[in-house]
Parts: structure tokens; C-alpha cells; sequence
């Protein structure tokens, strides 16, 4: 899932970096670009004693403000490393621009099975259960996770998640507008107006997915969760949902588990993800389940159109950034969609 980089690197100017904070690295370095991801660009580097790392940095040219937050990846990570949650070593933090361009950290290689496609192609019924429930516990871990333990209390703030969400990504989304959508202008003033009274606070990963683990090559095991750029202390709920989306959207690359049969395919419903969520963290329940549904498709809606923003002025992580123009449209209409059905409109 790697080529060549979009963005050169001036890895001469990396390898002296990184030979200076850290032992038992060896010039030259070589470096491919995962095909995956469309924010920060990451990159797998290989030194010439075969020992491998992977770069996530900044992508290049003006930026929204608060978007591709590598020190705040760096940062979740060093915290959450050695305890219940996987991730991948944190190595290397720089900051200074001077070096390759762009911000940028260095982590260590992690092997396994990343799994793009939802439906799971080619695995028995009880392999894509088992790879579910994998998922399910690891989310269940990181919201079970002491963030005042780890040293994050000051990661985010406490409370007010949910609008603190809406305001940043109905900004984000203004910013990089370029039609005028009906159903996200809608969604802007519904959400205010239809935020959760009491939520409670944890680490939200921000984009918990199946793409962003890496799981045991032959286990149904995950060794790390990767792209903590959205990263904050926010509502579990609101990363529940977002994670459940594939239950409610087609999705043209990774697949539709809208019209899912768990008895054939061993995928859960989604009431029952939801039961074994609320089992692993002792709730009773999902809260306004349709708000923070809403939620989910209205923030990636707007990341989307970010990421088409991007690819109009030119510095995207990739050129199929410029095949995104309808999917905040999409993405919103979906969201509208499921206010009227709730009878909420």
C-alpha cells in the first residue's frame, strides 16, 4: 500500500535528524508513501541496515488553523504507550519547519494486517466477528483510559464536547466552501440547537475506524491504533458514533455494511456493537444516538471538504483529493436524511 512520495522529502537532511536523536540509525535512508490517508502524509523510511520507521508530518502550503496537529499525535501516543490501548513506539517530535519543510514525528514500524475494506473479503464468519470485537474492546479500552493519570488533563477541556465540535467544524467547513449545500446549511443550525444536555469526558480518538489499526498478522489482535491528528478529551459517544457509521453510509472504496446480515457474514448489527460497547465500559445506554450520528457525518462531511479545498489549491496528500467534491454533499444529505426519519427536523 506504499509509492512514491507526492511530496519529496529531503531525507539527507532527515537522516542527519534522525541520527542525532536516535541510536543505531544508518545513512542513507529511503522512503515510500502509504496510499492511505488524505491529511498527513506518512511515510515508510528504510535505512540502509534495513531498520524500518514511519514519518507523519504536515502536509505542505497555508493550513486551517488546528488542523494536521503532529505534536498532538506525538503527544497521545508517548502517553498511551506501554499501557491497555496499542499504539506504535513514539520516537521523534520536530517541530522546527527548517529541517524537511513541514513539522513532523517519527515512530517505529509496526507489522500487521491494516484492513480497508469493512466487509472483510475472504475471511471465514467467525474471523470478521473476532476482528469486530477487536475493534470494540480496543475503543472500549481507550475510553476506560484515566486521562488525568496519563498526564492529559490538560489535552482538552472537560465538558461542552459536543459543541465545541459543532463550532470548530462548522468554521472549518466555512472555510473551505466552495458550493453553497442545502442539507449543510441546515445541519448548522440544527446542531446548536440539539446538543446533549450532560456527556461525559475521555479520550476521543477522533477518527476510529478499521482502516486505523494494525492488527496482528494472524490474530484477530489489534498491535496499534494510528492517526491521532483529531485526537482531544471529548464525548465517548461522539467516537462510538462516528466509529458506526458504516452501518448508516455506503462508502465507495471501503464498503456498506447498511444492508449487512451478521448470520452470513459474522459483521454484528449494530445494536449489538453497541451492547457489547456498553457491556466492555458498564453504560446503560448511547444518549441521543441520532444527534451524535448527525454529528459524525456533519464533521466528516467537513473534513472532506477540506481535503477538497486542499486538492483545488494544490496541496493535497493526493490527486484523489479533487474526487471529493460531492461527498460533504453526500455526507450531509445522509445526516438530513436521518433527522427526518427521527422526526426531528
Amino acid at each position: 500500500m506504499t509509492g512514491e512520495p507526492a511530496h519529496p522529502l529531503d531525507l539527507a537532511a532527515l537522516a542527519e535528524h534522525m541520527a542525532t536523536h536516535l541510536d543505531g540509525v544508518t545513512p542513507p535512508l529511503t522512503a515510500r508513501q502509504f496510499a492511505g490517508g488524505m491529511s498527513n502524509p506518512t511515510f515508510e523510511l528504510t535505512d540502509a541496515a534495513g531498520r524500518r520507521f514511519v514519518l507523519r508530518k504536515k502536509p505542505p502550503g497555508d493550513l486551517l488553523p488546528s488542523a494536521h496537529a503532529v505534536d498532538r499525535e506525538f503527544r497521545i501516543m508517548s502517553a498511551l504507550k506501554g499501557g491497555d490501548v496499542p499504539v506504535a513506539d513514539p520516537l521523534v517530535l520536530c517541530m522546527d519547519d527548517a529541517v524537511i519543510g513541514q513539522a513532523f514525528y517519527i515512530m517505529a514500524h509496526v507489522d500487521g494486517r491494516v484492513f480497508r475494506e469493512l466487509e472483510l473479503p475472504g475471511m471465514a464468519a467467525s474471523e470478521r466477528a473476532a476482528i469486530y470485537d477487536a475493534m470494540n474492546e480496543t475503543l472500549a479500552k481507550l475510553h476506560r483510559v484515566d486521562w488525568r493519570a496519563a498526564g492529559l488533563a490538560d489535552f482538552g477541556r472537560e465538558g461542552g464536547y459536543a459543541q465545541r465540535q459543532v463550532k470548530r467544524w462548522t468554521a472549518q467547513y466555512q472555510a473551505s466552501a466552495t458550493d453553497d449545500l442545502d442539507a449543510m446549511n441546515r445541519l448548522i443550525d440544527w446542531l446548536p440547537e440539539n446538543l446533549p444536555e450532560h456527556a461525559e469526558t475521555t479520550i476521543a480518538h477522533g477518527d476510529f475506524r478499521l482502516e486505523n489499526m494494525i492488527f496482528h498478522p494472524t490474530e484477530p489482535r489489534v498491535l496499534a491504533v494510528v492517526d491521532w491528528e483529531l485526537s482531544t478529551l471529548g464525548d465517548p459517544l461522539a467516537d462510538l458514533a462516528y466509529n458506526c457509521l458504516p452501518w448508516h453510509m455506503p462508502d465507495a472504496r471501503r464498503g456498506d455494511l447498511r444492508t449487512n446480515d451478521p448470520a452470513q457474514t459474522g459483521i454484528p448489527a449494530e445494536a449489538d456493537y453497541l451492547a457489547a460497547y456498553a457491556r466492555r465500559t458498564g453504560r446503560t445506554g448511547t444518549g441521543d444516538w441520532i444527534f451524535y450520528l448527525v454529528l459524525s457525518l456533519f464533521r466528516l462531511g467537513a473534513i472532506a471538504q477540506g481535503v477538497y479545498k486542499r486538492g483545488l489549491d494544490g496541496n493535497a496528500t493526493s490527486s484523489a483529493a479533487l474526487q471529493r467534491r460531492d461527498v460533504c454533499r453526500n455526507l450531509s444529505q445522509i445526516a438530513w436524511a436521518l433527522i427526518e426519519k427521527a422526526g426531528r427536523a
